[in-house]
């Protein structure tokens, strides 16, 4: 049962976690991850500030954590949570999907990190490098032939959005392999895909 009754009984740290939260427009699913990840009820309907209320205060303390302190942990999970709602902030009220299985044209099937999709159909597809090196040319070739054969295939005909994420950076390299494939395109109207690059630094994501 959701505890409506949050609010009157959060310690004031956690309200303050809650008043600074609710700026963030944080998507459903998000709030979701989080929800499962400590164990607490979310409701389901209602306004930003009462799911926020609904929560534990592990979730509450979490969700600080990541969108406002912006910290970083070992594993990368809190850069891939800004990540998603990053890419959720791009395509306002469509369906934000994770670790989607796409196949392509190839008969390859790809375990695509976010995808997004409209009125039933993918328009955009996602990945983010959170720990370890820069991305670097093979990188950058890798996910180039994944949106590729994923546009060309029969899912991707309304797919008009390709994203490289990190929050390492990009090797000088990678972006220039990948522009070069970009411009090497055929861009008439059918295989049209738009490849961005956007690097975490400072506390937000911007397109490079």
């Amino acid at each position: 049962m959701v505890n409506s009754n949050f609010p009157e009984f959060c310690s004031p740290q956690v309200g303050s976690h809650v008043e600074s939260l609710k700026s963030y427009a944080l998507p459903d699913f998000i709030l979701a991850l989080v929800a499962k990840e400590c164990k607490s009820e979310l409701a389901k309907k209602g306004r930003i500030d009462k799911k926020l209320h609904s929560m534990n205060e592990e979730s509450i303390d979490l969700l600080y954590k990541i969108f406002v302190k912006c910290d970083k942990n070992e594993s990368g999970q809190y850069a891939l949570y800004r990540f998603y709602a990053y890419i959720a902030s791009m395509y306002y009220k469509c369906e934000v999907l994770i670790n989607e299985n796409i196949l392509g044209k190839s008969g390859n099937n790809y375990k695509v990190p976010v995808a997004v999709k409209s009125n039933g159909m993918y328009i955009s597809i996602a990945v983010n490098k959170d720990t370890g090196k820069q991305v670097n040319k093979r990188d950058a070739t890798k996910f180039y032939n994944m949106a590729d054969d994923i546009k060309k295939g029969e899912h991707g005909t309304m797919l008009y959005d390709a994203i490289y994420a990190s929050s390492v950076g990009f090797n000088g390299d990678a972006l220039v392999e990948l522009e070069r494939l970009d411009e090497a395109r055929d861009n008439d109207s059918e295989n049209q895909l738009n490849f961005k690059t956007a690097y975490f630094e400072n506390d937000i994501y911007s397109i490079i």
